[in-house]
């Protein structure tokens, strides 16, 4: 069945989700405030990883990097871009929305911080990318349920620190993951694996800067990060016009 995997991801996060308000409810505030900076280091450290993995190299026996450049040139425009768009704003207030809504309003104070952090975590990475792919193009569900044991393990640590906006992540998962997807057919001819490989290391970048945020109680604008992520497919299609490019 093509998309069971997305359906899958987006249950685990729920229930997920579900243990760790239950878990919120009976935490005393120094259990939620060392949790929440475990939880930094971790997303910290697996940002690290995955932006390593994609920039160094072994050549004839010594270290190099790789597409420092792309990753510099797809940073600084995508947060052009997203500072155009202003899409953080634009995620905080939906948040804020469902929050009024759905959540009794300032019941929650960490009801927007919950939805914005756990819905850029579970939606940036190679895993959901291939994932779905893999799902959409041969109906193989296999890394969307490895990856939803992982978020759902997440979402438990995320909604027993920020509380109920992580249930709201289900939404731009289903998004996201969902319209790879039904678009795999037709996407897939223009990614190849070093075309993920580098949309996997800029979204490891941005993993990296969520768990800053997370670890040090500070606010880079991730979201407005986002357009990063896509950026190294334009550079990919501008190459067979301006083979320049290409050595990015």
């Amino acid at each position: 069945m093509i998309g069971l995997g997305t359906i899958v991801n987006c249950i685990a996060i729920a229930a997920g989700s579900s243990l760790g308000v239950f878990l919120k409810g009976g935490l005393p505030r120094r259990f939620e405030t060392t949790i929440m900076q475990a939880l930094g280091l971790c997303t910290f450290f697996i940002g690290i990883g995955g932006a390593v993995s994609g920039l160094l190299t072994i050549a004839d026996g010594s270290i190099a990097t790789q597409h420092t450049m792309l990753l510099v040139l797809s940073m600084v425009l995508g947060a052009l871009i997203g500072e155009a768009l202003d899409i953080e704003t634009r995620l905080n207030g939906f948040g804020a929305w469902c929050q009024a809504r759905f959540a009794g309003g300032g019941e929650d104070g960490k009801f927007v911080e919950g939805f914005v952090a756990s819905s850029l975590l579970f939606c940036v990475g190679a895993m959901a990318i291939v994932g779905a792919l893999e799902d959409g193009l041969n109906g193989d569900p296999s890394i969307l349920i490895a990856k939803a044991v992982l978020d759902g393990v997440a979402a438990i640590v995320f909604a027993a620190s920020l509380g109920k906006g992580v249930y709201l992540s289900v939404l731009p998962l289903l998004v996201y993951e969902g319209g790879i997807t039904l678009l795999a057919r037709f996407i897939r001819p223009w990614l190849t694996d070093a075309l993920i490989s580098q949309m996997s290391c800029i979204g490891s970048v941005l993993i990296f800067a969520i768990g800053f945020n997370l670890m040090f109680d500070k606010k880079v604008k991730v979201g407005n990060l986002l357009p990063a992520i896509f950026l190294p497919a334009v550079f990919f299609l501008l190459s067979r016009f301006f083979p320049a490019l290409g050595t990015l």
